[in-house]
């Protein structure tokens, strides 16, 4: 197989993850995916390939699909509920990158096989870890200010192409070039910063275009009483939320 095909099948894991994790435990599940994806594509993104005659970076999918969370997230429950999302993965990423750090300190037995594989991987320039978590807090927040803007302009889910669309497209940009610039400035030339920010905009948007059913389907759950959230945990999000 290509890397296209696994780019392919990769996708479908992604997002079918999404939708089970979301059928099975509700909103709640979603609060859980969002960890889990920022150390995923945090980890993913070391490794380089080529993709449709283009380099890229691994972690382009899996840190899409966050923005398919929070989208989801927005739509059956309001922007706070996509707010806290977000910040249940930055604090989930902070903490695990403060917990591998500190992990690597430790000195490795004669017999040990992993240390240098771990430091390898975890052993992160501090302005890589600084752009990774500026990006993501940046466009995190900004994708659910935008939907929940889009919303009150174009209500009811006949828009919600429009709205997830629209609000995601402008944060995956934000996201790319916050991460280029803080990471990169002054290490590559211009035209190889434009070409990083046009690659990995590009892999996400399409992500961002392809997601946009399973928040049609997410709200037809909702809607239908088929997702059971705890009750205790239920936000009553009329002031949220417009009528269909």
């Amino acid at each position: 197989m290509t890397n296209e095909s696994f780019w392919l099948v990769l996708l479908l894991v992604n997002f079918g993850a999404i939708l089970a994790i979301y059928r099975v435990f509700g909103r709640a599940g979603l609060w859980a995916w969002m960890p889990l994806a920022a150390i995923a594509a945090n980890i993913q993104v070391l490794k380089t390939i080529e993709l449709f005659g283009l380099t890229a970076t691994l972690g382009n999918i899996v840190y899409a699909g966050s923005f398919l969370v929070t989208d989801i997230l927005s739509e059956n429950y309001g922007a706070r509920s996509a707010r806290r999302a977000t910040y249940i993965g930055f604090a989930g990423l902070v903490v695990f990158t403060a917990l591998m750090a500190v992990a690597l300190w430790f000195e490795p037995a004669a017999d040990d096989f992993a240390h240098q594989a771990l430091g390898t991987i975890f052993t992160v320039l501090p302005r890589i870890t600084v752009a990774s978590l500026a990006a993501y807090l940046v466009a995190q927040l900004h994708d659910v200010w935008a939907y929940a803007a889009w919303r009150r302009r174009f209500p009811g889910r006949r828009f919600i192409w429009l709205r997830n669309t629209a609000s995601t497209a402008v944060s995956q940009l934000l996201d790319s070039v916050i991460f280029t610039l803080v990471a990169f400035l002054g290490v590559f030339q211009g035209q190889v910063l434009l070409e990083i920010v046009v690659t990995t905009y590009l892999l996400k948007l399409v992500v961002a275009v392809a997601d946009t059913p399973l928040v049609y389907l997410a709200r037809f759950w909702f809607d239908r009483g088929v997702i059971r959230d705890e009750e205790n945990e239920t936000l009553t999000p009329s002031t949220e939320r417009s009528s269909p």
